[in-house]
């Protein structure tokens, strides 16, 4: 079951993104600038070098004041002036398709757990097909295992691969191939198999140990589920749990496929709006971040570190459901494993200041009372 701290996670990861985005659209800004006073190499006229390297200069200058939100003159340079109003254009241009996509990006990729779930699962059944092909050695013990036959008649997982095609029908010789270099070669696999007549616990240990170690676990089809997802070092323990509680819950031969929220719309929620309040942060905010980092500037502190402010900060204004402390104790638990090795108490320090400083000025308005 995915928890909020896992949809934090998919957010930081989606802010890291998007601030890498800013960076590259700021470049293509400069570079719109730049060609707009190069040479023209196809005119008859003479070129003045000089004249486009000055007005170059001038021009960048004048986006960037503008870019930190300086309020400058327009330019008597007509060109310049249109140059820098065009590169500041495709700049925002840029920034809100990219915001857009990573928005919707989040969503998608936390949906797509549960495929990953179901595509392990139904690799079991892959694997059990392929078992029952097997003529030298025998794999009943396999084949007829309760825990196999009842996901193989569950008609929700059924539907689940039909419709979001997670199965492996492409896959065939792929599969194959980890059944007789993975599965087969396996020592516990081959002992439960040639077992007479496995108890209910060593049958449900041999699953487990078929999706923990075999599938999940350093080898080939782990490595093979690492390069279709980005994230799979996170999502791997989502996949792990949400099998291991389907495991958990066989009994009278069904078991219960898991779902991945409970209330998917609300959760759906809460990652709209923490990316979107996060990234429309006010400025006041993040000055106020800036002075009670003294140590530090706050364009120099490790980006990790300054998106978990932010997000923290976000979340205390914007969801007066959850508490303060609840939302501290969280981006510390970030800070210790995404971040440096002193983020912890950093993050920490940084977050009971500016909490306490937006109590007093009523910034942050909870529906529950809290204290420190």
């Amino acid at each position: 079951m995915l928890n909020r701290r896992t949809l934090r996670i998919k957010i930081m990861q989606s802010l890291f993104a998007f601030d890498q985005c800013r960076e590259a659209n700021h470049l293509l800004a400069l570079d719109l600038i730049e060609e707009r006073f190069q040479p023209d190499l196809n005119s008859m006229e003479v070129q003045n070098k000089e004249l486009l390297r000055d007005q170059k200069k001038i021009a960048i200058e004048l986006f960037g004041k503008r870019y930190k939100g300086k309020e400058t003159l327009e330019s008597p340079d007509s060109k310049i002036e249109r140059s820098v109003v065009d590169a500041l254009e495709l700049y925002a241009k840029q920034v809100k398709k990219d915001q857009s996509y990573l928005s919707k990006n989040i969503i998608l990729e936390t949906e797509k757990l549960s495929d990953l779930y179901h595509s392990v699962l139904s690799l079991i059944l892959e694997f059990s097909e392929l078992a029952t092909q097997e003529k030298k050695t025998n794999h009943s013990n396999f084949v007829n295992h309760p825990l196999v036959k009842s996901i193989r008649s569950n008609p929700e997982l059924t539907a689940q691969v039909l419709k979001k095609d997670s199965g492996w029908h492409n896959q065939k010789n792929l599969v194959r191939g980890w059944f007789r270099e993975v599965i087969k070669e396996d020592s516990l696999y081959k002992d439960f198999i040639a077992a007479n007549n496995p108890d209910e616990e060593s049958q449900k240990q041999i699953i487990k140990h078929l999706v923990r170690k075999l599938i999940l676990g350093a080898g080939p089809i782990n490595d093979y589920f690492e390069d279709l997802d980005i994230r799979w070092s996170e999502d791997r323990d989502i996949v792990k749990s949400l099998t291991d509680k389907t495991i958990k819950s066989f009994a009278d031969n069904n078991i219960t496929l898991q779902k991945l929220s409970l209330d998917w719309e609300d959760d759906k929620d809460f990652v709209n709006k923490l990316f979107e309040s996060t990234i429309n942060l006010d400025a006041k905010y993040k000055q106020l971040i800036a002075q009670n980092t003294k140590n530090w500037e706050v364009e120099r502190l490790p980006l990790t570190d300054r998106i978990i402010l932010e997000m923290a900060l976000a979340e205390m204004i914007h969801f007066p459901n959850i508490p303060v402390k609840v939302t501290i104790n969280e981006y510390i638990e970030l800070s210790k494993e995404y971040s440096t090795p002193k983020s912890r108490q950093f993050i920490n320090v940084i977050l009971d200041v500016l909490a306490k400083t937006m109590k007093e000025s009523g910034a942050i308005k909870k529906k529950r009372s809290w204290s420190y």
